[in-house]
């Protein structure tokens, strides 16, 4: 708690140069987040595994007074920091901008005026107003209003949400359940209760299964190279050849066969992404997200104003117990808010057009999620009474309805349902408490016109969109029928019936489900993900929160409380689906990207080690020199770099990590390598009979130039002429590497000179095999593809 506040005018809140002094005084409502100065990041990527090799190889040639190999090794562990500073400095940079985008509003009053404002500006003394769904921004004392109830167990690990009446408090990060309320701020930041019990920790997160998988190939490669590097060592002792060579040049060759850009390629490739979908209307806040999205199968998405315009309009009101159409108006308007902007209000007022309001509300109740409907104390016609509008089986119930009424009213509903309408109830009770059900509101929420197409546009992608409403299941049918999606549809109460865990076929082939609650949710997400099927999850309430977050992808759509985005892995700031597809698209593109730069890295690491290691082991000869793997690893860097900025075309179907065929892919390639290497280094040192260090010099391009071809090998599964053809900036990059490593081959730039032809007959020969190798690929790939049919084949069959 701050100290004791100055008394605040309710009705106008603090002034602006107030607040202005309070935030200079207690400082951002927001928790400290550990920062970390930029100059001791960088010095960071001077520290490590990976950076002590190459230190230490720095250090053995200066011992060794070999001074060109030691300030060439220093550049290569000063642009490796850099680069991946740099980068990564990007990343955060966006990452940063995505947030700002998510920040948390309140509703606060100042100068006299309710305004929005992000909550880090609220100060000690603000008035704010509270409502269900709302994040709440501080620690604040309850003056005005329906009594909340909040949902506290992030902060006390209570289970049942609890209930705050006026002069309480509620405290920051607790979600609003019901209820409205005007509140004092009592503390802001590190001075509320959960800035000081909450344990602040800094986590990374957990890494989506594609993370895992790549992050694996990089563990398999480090072990990989270091075994090889051991037996280059032992083979040199055994030989007696001078020590310090042959461990300065092993320290080198694992800092070029281990992959040392793998964090700064993945950080990068999935922030760059980010970004993208940022502006296609989706932010991201969750990275991992964007790989579980590229896999989902499934998307399980809301109804009202995801696949529909969420515009109601009023039908032909049904009468009952004797009731006149504006009679039955009017007790929903008492039940409504005009200022309220809700849509169901705004439907009821737009239907009594010019006829003002008659009665007189004494005491308001806003909509409550729990009990499904809205209410309101009157007078109206010189008569005390209490009114209700909401779903027909709250208000019969609210109404102590007679069985007659009720039978009366199920059969009204199927029959509206049938044509396509939502039915609220209107009822009211006299001052005795006697309840009397008034009348039937028909409302209908047109499909947005995007849906149907947009639907299509998924299944054609490979995704199974389900609708979930919590709609009767005859107007869930009508409006599938009207978006494409099948008639398969169950009630929430026919699936979950029971106590036992529902039968997960059952609720796979279902289209769409029906009359569902909230909690229903979370276990038709579960239920579907037992089946191996990665979901998503469309939602907007704060009880949507608890299936946004079991979901793989939680999509908290455009408009959605602060509690169900807080909830969320991508926050849509677009309406309806369309931004979904967009989205999906990318982060296939995204997968491709990664899954390029994956094979190619093993590609590579067992075309380079395998290559030098056999080569030292048979022929007792290095075929290039430590400088000349410095230069390797550093042209190779910059390229590898630009892989996030590729173009890709995205798969048509969900995509899933599949290790043993890009192991398959990788390992081949990089066999070829091997092959290529050893034929150039038989034709140079037999044929040609070049001296050793041109030899060498001849080998360091050709790995150069081929390594590069490899890349535009990896990035798609057609010929490297199909499109999408390589991004302006990967092929520049690429290009601009290969031909400064080939003028430093040329002229003799830290290696022998080999002059033009020789090095233009390496881009010859390199070329030939960059074509074989093309072809061979495509083979793979069409293996991989009857692999496919005949396991599909099989499985229909079966």
């Amino acid at each position: 708690m701050t100290d004791t506040l100055p008394d605040t005018d309710t009705s106008t809140g603090l002034s602006s140069a107030e607040a202005g002094t309070r935030l200079q005084q207690y400082g951002a409502n927001e928790i400290a987040e550990k920062t970390t100065h930029p100059l001791r990041k960088l010095l960071g990527y001077l520290w490590g595994p990976i950076p002590w090799m190459i230190e230490a190889a720095a250090i053995l040639s200066a011992v060794a007074q070999d001074w060109p190999d030691f300030f060439i090794i220093f550049a290569m562990l000063v642009i490796n920091a850099g680069v991946a500073f740099w980068q990564e400095h990007k990343a955060d940079n966006a990452i940063a901008l995505l947030k700002q985008k998510l920040a948390t509003r309140a509703r606060v009053l100042r100068d006299g005026h309710w305004q929005d404002l992000p909550a880090r500006g609220l100060v000690p003394g603000d008035i704010v107003h509270v409502k269900p769904g709302d994040v709440v921004p501080a620690d604040i004392c309850l003056l005005k209003g329906a009594d909340l109830s909040v949902d506290q167990s992030a902060l006390t690990g209570e289970s049942l949400p609890a209930d705050k009446t006026l002069g309480e408090l509620a405290y920051s990060g607790s979600i609003v359940r019901s209820g409205e309320m005007n509140a004092q701020v009592q503390a802001t930041g590190m001075n509320t209760y959960f800035g000081k019990t909450a344990a602040l920790v800094e986590s990374a997160g957990n890494l989506s299964h594609f993370q895992q998988a790549v992050l694996k190939i990089g563990n398999y490669l480090i072990v990989a190279t270091l075994v090889l590097v051991a037996v280059v060592l032992v083979a040199g002792w055994l030989r007696n050849e001078p020590l310090l060579e042959t461990l300065t040049f092993s320290l080198i060759l694992t800092v070029a066969a281990i992959p040392v850009a793998l964090p700064a390629v993945l950080s990068v490739t999935l922030a760059v992404g980010a970004t993208v979908l940022s502006k296609g209307g989706a932010i991201v806040s969750r990275l991992a997200a964007i790989e579980e999205l590229a896999g989902m199968d499934i998307l399980c998405s809301d109804k009202t104003g995801t696949l529909t315009q969420n515009r109601l309009t009023l039908g032909d009101v049904v009468a009952l117990n004797g009731s006149q159409r504006d009679d039955i108006l009017q007790l929903a308007a008492l039940a409504s808010e005009a200022e309220s902007n809700d849509a169901i209000d705004s439907a009821v007022f737009a239907a009594l057009g010019a006829q003002p309001v008659r009665g007189n509300v004494t005491r308001f109740t806003p909509f409550d999620p729990v009990h499904k409907l809205t209410q309101a104390e009157a007078e109206l016609d010189g008569r005390t009474l209490a009114v209700a509008k909401g779903a027909p089986q709250a208000i019969l119930s609210w109404a102590a309805a007679s069985d007659n009424v009720r039978e009366q009213v199920a059969a009204q509903v199927d029959v509206l349902a049938a044509s396509g309408y939502r039915t609220l109830a209107v009822a009211e009770k006299d001052a005795q408490g006697n309840g009397r059900v008034a009348g039937l509101l028909p409302l209908y929420d047109p499909p947005r016109e995007d849906s149907a197409d947009t639907i299509s546009r998924l299944q054609q992608l490979g995704i199974a969109v389900k609708m979930i409403t919590g709609d009767h299941i005859a107007i869930a049918k009508q409006i599938a029928g009207r978006l494409g999606l099948g008639q398969r549809f169950a009630t929430a109460e026919d699936v979950f019936s029971g106590t036992e865990a529902p039968d997960a076929a059952q609720v796979l082939k279902q289209d769409g489900y029906a009359q569902v609650f909230p909690e229903h949710k979370f276990r038709i997400v579960k239920t579907l993900q037992s089946s191996n099927h990665l979901v998503g999850m469309t939602g907007d309430g704060v009880n949507d929160a608890p299936a946004l977050r079991q979901a793989d992808v939680g999509i908290a759509v455009s408009g959605a409380s602060d509690a169900a985005r807080a909830a969320a892995d991508l926050v849509l700031t677009d309406p309806g689906l369309g931004v979904i597809r967009g989205a999906v698209e990318e982060s296939r593109r995204i997968f491709e990207r990664m899954n390029a730069y994956a094979i190619f890295r093993i590609a590579e690491t067992i075309r380079v080690l395998l290559f030098m290691t056999l080569s030292i082991l048979v022929f007792e000869f290095y075929p290039v020199t430590a400088v000349m793997i410095v230069l390797l690893a550093l042209l190779n860097d910059f390229p590898i770099m630009m892989i996030a900025y590729d173009n890709a075309r995205p798969a048509l179907k969900p995509v899933r990590w599949d290790m043993p065929r890009v192991l398959t892919m990788a390992s081949i390639l990089g066999v070829l390598g091997v092959v290529s290497s050893f034929t150039v280094f038989w034709l140079a040192q037999s044929v040609w009979q070049l001296p050793e260090a041109q030899v060498q010099t001849l080998i360091f391009l050709k790995l150069l130039v081929a390594g590069h071809m490899t890349l535009y090998l990896t990035r798609n599964s057609g010929y490297f002429w199909d499109k999408p053809w390589p991004s302006m900036k990967l092929f520049f990059t690429t290009e601009a590497t290969q031909v400064l490593g080939t003028l430093a081959a040329v002229y003799g730039w830290f290696v022998e000179p080999i002059g033009w032809p020789l090095a233009l007959m390496v881009w010859g020969y390199a070329f030939i095999w960059f074509l074989f190798n093309n072809m061979v690929k495509r083979r793979i790939l069409r293996l991989f593809h009857h692999e496919d049919q005949a396991s599909a084949s099989h499985g229909c069959c079966s």
